[in-house]
């Protein structure tokens, strides 16, 4: 398996924005759930990136992002809402590539891919 290469910028925006003084994996949790929240401009196109057994969204299927899911939700894993036909869905929101034209809400999300993808974790 090839390991993300290490990105200072990034690391930096992670270190000292989102998980700044989290000493446990709560607060590392409601740091990214809070840097997401603030950060993500909603609505926004996102498309299915990967396939996940818990996600019925398929590999390049486009969806809406209306917002995140509950804190209590995102514990283990960042989710967001998605609309889906007249009701939402939570989906894993690493299963999503940002479609958006808002810059720092792709940032956003391609730091919660990056987090994930150096294995690192709440």
């Amino acid at each position: 398996m090839t390991q993300t290469p290490e990105q200072p910028d990034r690391e930096h925006r992670i270190d000292f924005e989102i998980v700044v003084d989290a000493y446990d994996e709560t607060e590392r949790a409601m740091g990214w759930y809070y840097y997401l929240e603030k950060t993500l401009e909603m609505p926004f196109t996102a498309q299915c990136r990967i396939k996940r057994s818990t996600s019925p969204l398929k590999v390049g299927q486009t969806v809406q992002v209306i917002g995140m899911a509950e804190e209590d939700e995102c514990m283990s894993e960042i989710f967001v809402r998605i609309a889906c036909e007249e009701s939402e869905l939570a989906v894993p929101l690493d299963q999503l590539e940002c479609q958006s034209p808002d810059e720092a809400s792709c940032q956003a999300v391609a730091d919660w891919h990056y987090w994930l993808a150096r294995g690192y974790a709440y």
